[in-house]
């Protein structure tokens, strides 16, 4: 075969390569094109020509289907319109700043969740502020996934927004505490605080539909926070009260959010969860019929939820869909409840755009007006 047919083949044959949504039938025709334009009026050597003619036919079959994939569209920003507001973004002029500190605590000595170790980071307020609580006592506010949302150039910057409001007087003045998930070992898993690598009891801890959680906070969270020496010195001490005292969570964090507070209401009676895990990972997705038998006994607590039509859906669950169940059944049962829908994925934008309307709703009465009994 001459080399100018040669050339002429291959330069055919990938040419065949552009339009990359070609039906198979029209490649196979274009490829038999190519034998024939090129292959057939040639007379090949009996042997050498057969050769040639496997070697022409495969060259052109792989080059005409070797197309490049097809371009993807762009991927959708469902969170695009979700920004943080200045009460997120920094502390308004003359507010005072609070103070963070962080601890590890280790469980190696028994106790729930032996084993474990974790960060904990505790949030007061400043020093002018803390003088000005009464017998009453600072308010509470328990963050699962603490390090999500004690970042303050994160997606929540919870100190700035609660440092914000408190100084405003939208929420009563509290001590907000940063708790991450336990990691069965003796070291933290991570030089750095965040999802890589993740806390391996993560799951147990918070995806479990039990009172165990809410033990530990008791025992050990609370007491680390009440223990702290810039509230020693200012002599103020947490409150007992549960309507002054809230808990937080993103994802498995929100249900666990909600498990502390329906499984121990005299210890915590507000909730905020952010795209809450209400599926099937460790039984959650049972809630929504739990909640509905309280009904004409609903129990004292107060729920916020914020979810995204966007979020994941997989083999656990839907959790759009989860959430909407929650929202129905806390309806039917007769709670006190805050639903913010959007259209947002599995992440805290959304959440972090309403978490000072969430902190807000939840103790809108903190000022002495009367709280709302459930409905019975």
């Amino acid at each position: 075969m001459t080399d100018s047919r040669i050339r002429g083949a291959v330069s055919l044959a990938v040419s065949l390569r552009a339009p990359s949504r070609i039906p198979c039938r029209v490649r196979l025709g274009q490829v038999a094109s190519v034998l024939v334009a090129f292959v057939l009026p040639v007379r090949l050597p009996a042997v050498a020509g057969l050769f040639g003619l496997f070697a022409l036919v495969a060259l052109a079959a792989m080059v005409a289907f070797a197309a490049p994939v097809a371009a993807q569209p762009p991927a959708v920003d469902h969170d695009k319109d979700y920004v943080l507001t200045p009460v997120s973004t920094a502390r308004g002029e003359g507010v005072p700043a609070g103070t963070t500190r962080m601890v590890v605590h280790n469980s190696s000595g028994g106790g729930v969740f032996p084993g474990t170790i974790r960060r904990v980071w505790v949030h007061l307020p400043a020093e002018s502020i803390l003088k000005t609580v009464g017998a009453e006592g600072l308010a509470v506010i328990v963050f699962q996934d603490g390090h999500a949302y004690v970042d303050e150039q994160g997606q929540f910057r919870a100190p700035v927004v609660i440092d914000n409001l408190v100084h405003a007087g939208t929420i009563p003045p509290v001590a907000a505490i940063f708790v991450d998930p336990g990691h069965s070992g003796r070291t933290l898993p991570g030089e750095k605080p965040g999802w890589q690598p993740a806390p391996n009891n993560r799951s147990v801890e918070y995806d479990t539909l039990s009172p165990t959680y809410a033990e530990f906070l008791e025992e050990v969270i609370l007491s680390i926070a009440a223990s702290d020496e810039r509230l020693k010195a200012a002599g103020v001490r947490l409150t007992a009260d549960p309507t002054r005292r809230a808990i937080c969570g993103i994802s498995s964090g929100g249900i666990c959010a909600f498990t502390v507070a329906f499984e121990r209401p005299d210890l915590f009676a507000n909730v905020i969860s952010h795209v809450g895990s209400f599926t099937d990972i460790r039984g959650g997705d049972h809630y929504p019929a739990l909640v509905r038998k309280t009904k004409g006994a609903a129990k004292p607590i107060r729920v916020a939820l914020q979810a995204g039509e966007n979020d994941l859906d997989n083999q656990h669950g839907n959790w759009w869909l989860g959430n909407l169940q929650m929202q129905k059944a806390l309806a039917f049962a007769g709670y006190d409840h805050l639903f913010i829908g959007g259209v947002g994925a599995h992440n805290g934008k959304h959440g972090g755009m309403v978490l000072p309307e969430m902190l807000a709703w939840i103790w809108r009465d903190w000022r002495g007006a009367a709280r709302p009994e459930p409905a019975r």
